[in-house]
């Protein structure tokens, strides 16, 4: 049986509120909890495009605030595990993409891209102190201009340093995958410590035994 147009209204309303948390989030630069509030917002995705449609006269949507923020953010902070939770949604809830003008199947597939250039220059990062900016290109192939944004928008995110020196920028990083972080297992939710390298891929959890992604916490002291 169908949601009453009570519950429809009541999903338009919560999808917004974890849209706006999610914004909220961003703003204060904590972006592993603006895309768990991006995430939280799907569940609410469907009821309130059937609202919207139904009870408001708006038909298909540009795109959606919620994804297109995952697609943007979680390549960037290799959340693999919340791109395969949207890739989930899409598969299962066929409406979304299909009330949606963009092609959101595509642009997932261009994250998975993304977040693969990204390892690129985050290995290449680790690999040396300091990096300059303006021979990415010779040193990783591909595009400048890609690998430019990168380096900008993690600047800009607080993950990397980009000073300036002659006419370019020299890159390091501000934090590097062999620091030991608290991360979270996503089954279970025990707590355990690692180098941060550790844990942008699947690992066993000493608890549950799952073979899990653990999430990283931020610092006690933050």
């Amino acid at each position: 049986m169908g949601k009453k147009k009570a519950e429809l209204e009541d999903d338009a309303t919560s999808y917004y509120s974890k849209v706006e948390e999610m914004r909220r989030a961003h703003d204060r630069r904590d972006y592993h909890g603006a895309l768990g509030f991006a995430a939280a917002a799907w569940e609410y995705v469907d009821g309130m495009m059937q609202f919207e449609r139904r009870f408001e006269d708006k038909s298909e949507r540009k795109s959606l605030d919620c994804v297109d923020y995952v697609l943007r953010y979680a390549p960037l902070l290799f959340d693999v595990q919340t791109l395969s939770a949207l890739s989930s949604l899409l598969r299962t809830q066929k409406r979304v993409d299909k009330n949606t003008a963009a092609d959101l199947a595509a642009n997932l597939e261009r994250a998975y891209l993304l977040m693969n250039e990204a390892h690129q220059l985050w290995d290449h990062l680790e690999r040396n102190v300091q990096v300059d900016q303006d021979k990415l290109r010779g040193s990783l192939g591909g595009d400048q201009d890609r690998w430019r944004w990168l380096a900008e928008k993690w600047h800009s995110m607080g993950i990397i340093q980009r000073a300036p020196s002659r006419g370019s920028y020299i890159l390091s990083l501000l934090t590097r995958m062999e620091s030991e972080v608290r991360a979270k297992c996503s089954a279970c939710g025990v707590v355990a410590k690692a180098a941060k390298g550790r844990f942008w891929e699947q690992i066993l959890c000493p608890k549950c035994k799952a073979t899990v992604y653990f999430i990283i916490l931020l610092p006690e002291n933050s």
